[in-house]
């Protein structure tokens, strides 16, 4: 049961990491956003800072995220499409033209080649003669829930383990206020995971990866503090709130006790809430706004460092600005109109979420047993345990709904004829074409072998025991393409088949 002598900013940190926590600073408000050419997302992002976001939030299209120039064939069709397309240092350079990257913190949802969007992104700020220790951000990196849950993986598991390990230990360097990885739930319950599903699972991941960054040498209160994570905010009000408690206090628990932690900043668990995507209906998409608004609310009752609220109409497309703006306008009215900020810990002593707590921690440290028992991590992934578990909550949940047991609003109760919907964002098809030229000229206009040389050296170090992290940026520098530079470590390591 609950230690109601916690409190707020003390280990376990039940109650929050921060003693005070938003009396004296609110969370950052991020909005997720990126779509075409880096110039289209541009002009998004200074909007949305014109309107308030505190913290950008860059979403990738699916050929940079899985190592694929945008002129190359499987790319086609799908150039700008669920995010911004990035190939090289000038997209990296036109996506934050105007933006002080020294006075903003950005977070880049960017798993396989997080290495090398990395590396562009400290080359722009290099170039505005941003300090790079003092650079702040935070880059997802979290290879692990890709065989898990969302699949834009390029290496098997073990040789992408290397490469975030190698950034864990070059970022400790040169890059110390940098978030090294966030640890993601979010993808794993958007693919149908229960909270306690989750948490655990999160957790499993998070050990894998201190473990293996323990193994490379790097002692964990080095690095432990720049560890982040990303958690859904659902529908079950109470839950979800409960479920963000839990994860607070395992995680303190497991860094002190397993992995011996001294340093209070390695037990905290800092983390980014995004409402559920999978809880938005297309149908009556107005009635989103109400969803949306009751799960922003259990992530800032439950301690959430900073929020991104989805916008009513991401079940039909990519949010128009209006749309964009009435999310945050959100998050801005819970902060400043709702009142729940002017309590540390508004929650705290409610015998439903201590109990709901105690329940979900429980359950998440069955499951943690139950993968320590298969060997870990990777072998419970090698295994498809996690993947199955996840696909049958997720089955189990569909079969309430179709049953009636669940009530979604608008798709199984309260139904409506459905009058004139607002425009979808659209996205200009010529934008794909723009890119594509682009990049060509880069490859024309560049020293090619001054490239090769650098590429060449890339190799060699991912067959050696180097760190990758300087051959990768150097290979950014002289202007290699993000699939160039993810095709030669491709050679070494390989591509991942599921079975």
């Amino acid at each position: 049961m609950t230690d109601r002598t916690d409190l707020p900013g003390e280990y376990p940190y039940t109650r929050g990491i921060h003693p005070e926590m938003y009396r004296s600073r609110l969370w950052t408000m991020r909005q997720y956003a990126g779509f075409g050419t880096a110039e289209e997302s541009n002009r998004r992002y200074r909007y949305l800072l014109s309107q308030g976001i505190t913290g950008l939030s860059v979403a990738f299209d699916l050929p940079t995220q899985m190592g694929l120039d945008s002129d190359h064939p499987l790319a086609a069709g799908e150039v700008g499409r669920v995010g911004v397309a990035i190939s090289s240092l000038e997209d990296m350079h036109r996506l934050f033209d105007g933006i002080r990257l020294a006075d903003i913190t950005t977070s880049m949802t960017i798993n396989s080649t997080a290495a090398i969007l990395l590396s562009l992104y400290v080359l722009v700020a290099r170039s505005q003669g941003a300090d790079l220790r003092k650079l702040s951000g935070t880059v997802q990196n979290d290879i692990l829930k890709e065989y898990i849950a969302r699949g834009t993986y390029i290496y098997p598991p073990r040789p992408a383990m290397r490469i975030i390990t190698d950034l864990f230990g070059w970022c400790a360097r040169e890059l110390p206020e940098w978030n090294t990885i966030s640890i993601s739930g979010y993808h794993i319950r958007e693919a149908g995971s229960t909270a306690t599903q989750e948490v655990a699972f999160t957790l499993a991941n998070a050990i894998a990866y201190i473990e293996a960054a323990v193994e490379a040498g790097l002692a964990v209160d080095t690095f432990a503090a720049r560890l982040s994570f990303f958690f859904n905010a659902h529908n079950n009000f109470l839950e979800e709130i409960a479920k963000y408690r839990a994860a607070r206090r395992l995680y303190a628990t497991i860094m002190r006790e397993r992995f011996g932690a001294r340093h209070p900043r390695s037990m905290m668990m800092r983390f980014h809430v995004q409402t559920a995507g999978s809880s938005l209906t297309a149908q009556q998409p107005d009635v989103n706004v109400v969803r949306v608004s009751l799960q922003a609310l259990a992530a800032v009752l439950g301690g959430a460092q900073s929020l991104h609220t989805n916008a009513k109409d991401e079940a039909i497309s990519l949010p128009t600005e209006d749309a964009a703006r009435l999310a945050l306008r959100t998050q801005q009215i819970i902060a400043h109109e709702s009142g729940v900020t002017s309590t540390a810990d508004p929650v705290g002593g409610s015998l439903a979420i201590e109990k709901l707590t105690d329940q979900i921690e429980a359950g998440a440290r069955e499951y943690l047993a139950r993968i320590e028992a298969l060997g870990g991590t990777l072998a419970a992934i090698e295994k498809n345990y996690i993947q199955n578990e996840i696909q049958n909550a997720a089955y189990d949940y569909q079969q309430g709904i179709e049953r009636g047991d669940i009530v979604v609003v608008g798709v199984n109760r309260f139904k409506q004829e459905e009058g004139a919907a607002s425009p979808p964002f659209r996205i200009d098809p010529d934008l794909e074409t723009q890119q594509v030229d682009r990049l060509r000229h880069l490859r024309a206009s560049r020293s090619q072998p001054a490239l090769d040389r650098r590429l060449d050296a890339l190799e060699q170090a991912a067959r050696s025991a180097q760190n990758l992290m300087p051959h990768i940026l150097d290979c950014a520098e002289a202007r290699g393409t993000v699939g160039e530079i993810s095709d030669r470590l491709r050679r070494v390591f390989g591509e991942y088949r599921e079975t």
